[in-house]
């Protein structure tokens, strides 16, 4: 189920790309090779299954946990593909440091409800997705390490937002919320 989830997730990455940005669709829009850390991250998640499978078969019977899990997986991926759709051009998967002319604040769709709607669809479904594995050492692990780094992201997301929207973006902010915890 993880495995499929995880197909599902690149491929929306992708399709968002072709759909809305062409110019800048490359196989790289897959986010396959995303980044070290989460290469090795996703590996730790399959590895930590794996070796409490076989050492510990019973904790890695299908329950209510491994359904909770799943719920949050999809949920996840809702909001980031529903972010991703309603930004259209506007989404990037890397940080913009220039406003392009085509740029506009996106307010409408899931962006009326949170602030960061991919970025909440990230966040929750990396950790249902642990949560589905019933994998609790990169349930936690995956807890900080996301936390630290959308800490930080979003602070300078919110820098150049600023810059580029002015008192448009404080508004926006004032009335929006992250949906990450403690950010």
């Amino acid at each position: 189920l993880f495995l499929a989830a995880l197909a599902i997730f690149h491929a929306f990455e992708y399709i968002a790309i072709a759909l809305f940005n062409p110019t800048k669709l490359t196989l790289d829009s897959f986010l396959l090779n995303h980044s070290p850390e989460y290469t090795m991250a996703t590996i730790g998640g399959v590895t930590e299954f794996l070796i409490e499978l076989y050492f510990f078969p019973q904790l890695k019977t299908w329950g209510w946990l491994n359904k909770v899990g799943l719920i949050i997986v999809v949920i996840g991926q809702a909001a980031r593909t529903l972010a991703m759709f309603s930004a259209k051009s506007n989404f990037s998967h890397y940080v913009e440091f220039y406003k392009e002319e085509h740029h506009v604040l996106v307010t409408d769709g899931i962006y009326s409800l949170l602030r960061h709607p991919s970025y909440f669809g990230f966040y929750y479904w990396a950790l249902g997705s642990q949560l589905m594995m019933m994998n609790p050492i990169c349930f936690v692990g995956y807890g900080a390490v996301l936390h630290y780094f959308f800490s930080d992201r979003i602070f300078q997301e919110e820098q150049l937002l600023i810059r580029f929207f002015g008192q448009d973006y404080r508004d926006y902010k004032a009335k929006t919320k992250t949906g990450l915890p403690f950010i």
